[in-house]
């Protein structure tokens, strides 16, 4: 016992009926009923209602208390009656009979609720962040948040991985997002770089000699803000291995992930092994490389029922290289014709030209495209969707990738409005083989699609040999509901087959000394094979935690222009700072 403190606000029940203890906390509720006034006192650890008799010594200044004071009381725990306990508290079946208080810190009016939800701004929750977090809600996330990432690192190394930090202070990487810089001031004229990510740094562990790296990374990225993408910085699990293949990593990191979700959830969790599904396949059924595999819709490639079909617009779509996607809608035939027609609306508001469908009901279909396609066509068409009486398919008809992006949209709009997916699990995959090289739809020229340092199937025997665009890499991701949780790879370790992939991207081998000279010198003195992945905290915390949008699950995260509203950050620096550094600003003129 301290003098602030005998007991906290969560732990006292009826086997400490009697005694007489010392709480502190923050004044959470308050409630006079003539007499005797309530206040629920509140700490980190829970919440314990005190009495207070009017009797009681200066009880107009704990009547006037304002909500969020703190506050020390010395009482005695009694046994609450039973029409007045609480079950929803652990300590409801006690409260306190105050016998003295000491007001320790009186708080000013609020600007929102504490206690209560309420509708308070964002931009007022990020300001006075130190108040939202005291919230039960958010509070929570962020003791989940600290309790799942003391279980990774447990895991990690108990399965003997090595904690290592690398730098935070470094060099600007020509590749991938905006870096932010730090100017130097022992170095004028020169800047640091905050790291995207240690990708360098744990291929270069992995030359060291050190067999299993991992660490609580933080990432810095200059990035715009998303519901699952914080602007600025972001933490993951990042780890490496030697003398491993795709599946030894896979393999790995897998069970302390599964592991993870099914120690903080309820939530029914994949089973071990994740399934694995190639990148080819996950577009061709998904229309995207980041499938929500709770829903049980899959999109149809049916581009060869309408050839010379009938139906002119999409036989004329396919004779110009277009696709035709469907996705068959089970059970949804006998659907009011208002429904068809607002996804129809839904489809032309998002930007297409409309939605087409087929109804099939008690074997007669319906619809302008069932009216006009050929006979020969609709049987297979019927075949290729396994279309049955009281299902309906919608379709999608455009070029390839925008097919697939929209096929992709319409599948998960179709799913909520059915109510098909699957709720309270989580539904993790493996995305392989992603394409080593893609065209530069800037450029019109191949460059690498995903990660220029991963390792070509194949070797370099694919990269002499094969089409650039055939070749696959080793390359994998992991999706949980539809988050991309991380990207990883097999690295390219072997010097020559790291000039001849940047050589078909277009890179000569000064471009390459230029940019990753320490790299592709440090691989010179012996690097072994290795990979890894660095599977997101916030985003996983974000899925376990129910939220939806990663702000909730960190602690003093900016608002969407990257703005800390709290500190007032980025803020403006003095001339004497910036005289410091060798910096002159200069004015930009906006452009209307």
């Amino acid at each position: 016992m301290n003098k602030f403190r005998s007991h906290n606000c969560g732990e006292l029940s009826l086997k400490n009926d009697g005694i007489v203890v010392h709480l502190s906390g923050w004044v959470n509720k308050k409630r006079d009923h003539g007499g005797l006034l309530f206040i629920d006192l509140r700490d980190h650890y829970g919440l314990t209602q005190c009495v207070f008799d009017s009797n009681i010594k200066n009880f107009k200044i704990i009547e006037s208390l304002k909500l969020e004071s703190v506050l020390k009381i010395i009482g005695k725990v009694v046994r609450r009656s039973k029409e007045t306990i609480n079950e929803n508290l652990p300590t409801g079946e006690i409260e306190i009979l105050v016998e003295e208080f000491i007001v320790l810190n009186q708080s000013d009016q609020i600007p929102f609720q504490i206690s209560v939800d309420d509708d308070a701004s964002e931009e007022q929750r990020l300001k006075f962040r130190y108040l939202d977090l005291r919230r039960d809600k958010i509070h929570k996330n962020i003791i989940l948040r600290s309790n799942i990432i003391n279980r990774i690192r447990e895991k990690m190394l108990s399965r003997n991985f090595l904690e290592i930090q690398t730098p935070i202070l470094t060099a600007s990487s020509p590749e991938g997002a905006r870096d932010f810089l730090v100017p130097s001031r022992l170095n004028q004229g020169k800047f640091y770089a905050l790291p995207q990510a240690p990708q360098i740094f744990k291929q270069l562990l992995m030359v060291s000699n050190f067999d299993k790296y991992f660490q609580i990374a933080p990432c810095f990225r200059d990035e715009d803000a998303r519901a699952d993408r914080s602007p600025g910085e972001f933490y993951q699990l990042d780890f490496e291995m030697a003398f491993a293949e795709q599946e030894d990593v896979l393999s790995e990191i897998e069970p302390v992930i599964c592991e993870i979700f099914r120690e903080f959830s309820d939530k029914k969790v994949s089973n071990l092994p994740f399934k694995r599904i190639t990148y080819k396949d996950s577009i061709k059924n998904y229309g995207t490389d980041k499938p929500d595999l709770r829903n049980p819709l899959l999109i149809n490639d049916l581009t060869d029922c309408f050839v010379n079909s009938g139906f002119k617009i999409f036989e004329e779509n396919v004779k110009k290289g277009m696709v035709v996607k469907g996705i068959k809608a089970p059970k949804s035939a006998d659907m009011p014709r208002a429904w068809f027609d607002k996804l129809n609306t839904w489809a032309r508001n998002y930007g297409q030209k409309g939605l087409g469908y087929i109804i099939c009901l008690n074997q007669e279909f319906k619809g302008p495209i069932a009216s006009n396609i050929k006979k020969e066509n609709l049987d297979k068409l019927i075949k290729n969707v396994g279309l049955e009486s009281g299902d309906s398919v919608f379709f999608i008809s455009d070029k390839k990738e925008d097919a697939n992006k929209f096929a992709s949209v319409v599948r998960t709009e179709l799913c909520n409005q059915l109510k098909l997916l699957e709720k309270n699990s989580f539904q993790f995959c493996w995305i392989v083989d992603y394409p080593m090289f893609e065209i530069n739809q800037t450029t019109n020229k191949i460059d690498f699609s995903h990660n220029p340092f991963s390792m070509p199937q194949g070797g370099m025997d694919s990269l002499l040999n094969k089409n650039p665009l055939d070749i696959l890499a080793w390359q994998f991701d992991i999706v949980c509901n539809g988050v991309e949780l991380s990207s990883g790879a097999i690295r390219n370790h072997k010097t020559d087959i790291m000039i001849k992939a940047f050589e078909i991207a277009g890179y000569s081998h000064d471009d390459l000394m230029k940019k990753f000279g320490f790299l592709f010198n440090a691989f010179k003195f012996g690097a072994p094979p290795h990979g890894g992945s660095a599977p997101g905290i916030d985003r996983m915390v974000m899925l376990l935690s129910g939220e939806e949008n990663l702000r909730e699950v960190v602690a003093f995260p900016m608002n969407q222009q990257a703005e800390d509203l709290m500190l007032g950050s980025p803020s403006k620096i003095s001339e004497k700072h910036l005289k410091e550094l060798g910096l002159n600003l200069k004015k930009i003129e906006k452009t209307t």
